[in-house]
């Protein structure tokens, strides 16, 4: 949470001062156990994060592993790979939430990929390819963009993107952050879209120690902030590293949650301090 200065001022004062001075000090409606409790200095907030694995679907073995990790690590699988269908059933019956990584024009000349939106589409082309690529995997929860460092900049396809999966009832949107200068979210904010964005890369280095670094970098952010939203691969490297730390996060005063959770506790979280600051 963020008033962690207003805790840091009053710990050398008796715990029962500490505690009228938090009733003064914080704003109404935020006086919770919780806070108490934390402004008596006797326990931290516990913070909160979610794990998405990328690019599932196209290796059977790698990809079945991604999704035995234990916890609520969520599942994101390309449309169109071979194995997505199968997968996608498997982690659903193993509790795993189930996403569409949705495949995105990028800024470089790559080849396109299957159900890929892109620019130059119509808007009765791009209604189709995204319902195809939904379709495409059963049990969807969720979309986060694969790629898409071109087309998260446009706002018009994406509202077209945020119009369609409103009409679709029941998604959520996580921007990947593929480029700084992403709109995804203020569109999905306009149409009522329940949202998150990526604060983490957990392998782009991949690479032992680069992904434990990653690892902690998240975790710090998540103590920081509150809740914090990291992306994998179904590398080796990355599987090793979480089965290792996942079973560790109640030493960390951490918890994993789902993205649908983790959205829920994040707008939750700015709910109560914008009522706050309103007040």
């Amino acid at each position: 949470m963020k008033p962690d200065g207003v805790y840091l001022r009053v710990t050398r004062i008796p715990v029962i001062l500490k505690v009228l001075l938090a009733a003064i000090v914080l704003p109404a409606g935020l006086i919770t156990e919780t806070t108490i409790t934390c402004a008596a200095g006797t326990n931290v907030p516990q913070a909160s994060i979610a794990l998405i694995i990328d690019d599932l679907g196209n290796q059977y073995s790698h990809d079945s592993e991604a999704i035995d990790l234990p916890g609520k690590v969520s599942c994101a699988f390309l449309p169109y790979a071979p194995f997505t269908r199968s997968l996608a059933e498997k982690a659903y019956a193993s509790r795993k939430e189930v996403m569409l990584h949705l495949p995105m024009q990028a800024v470089n000349e790559e080849p396109r990929e299957a159900g890929e939106l892109t620019l130059d589409m119509t808007r009765r082309q791009f209604n189709r390819t995204l319902q195809g690529d939904l379709d495409a995997v059963p049990h969807v929860s969720g979309i986060n963009n694969h790629k898409g460092s071109l087309l998260t900049r446009h706002p018009g396809h994406m509202a077209w993107l945020m119009q369609d999966m409103s009409r679709q009832g029941g998604l959520f949107f996580v921007d990947s952050r593929t480029t700084a200068a992403t709109v995804a979210r203020q569109l999905a904010a306009e149409y009522r879209i329940p949202s998150i964005d990526r604060k983490v890369f957990l392998d782009n280095v991949q690479t032992t120690s680069a992904i434990q670094e990653q690892f902690r970098r998240l975790l710090d952010i998540a103590r920081r902030e509150g809740s914090a939203l990291g992306i994998g691969h179904p590398h080796e490297e990355t599987l090793a590293v979480l089965r290792q730390e996942l079973p560790r996060l109640a030493d960390y005063n951490i918890r994993l949650v789902s993205v649908s959770r983790l959205i829920e506790i994040e707008h939750r979280r700015k709910g109560v301090w914008q009522a706050s600051l309103s007040r």
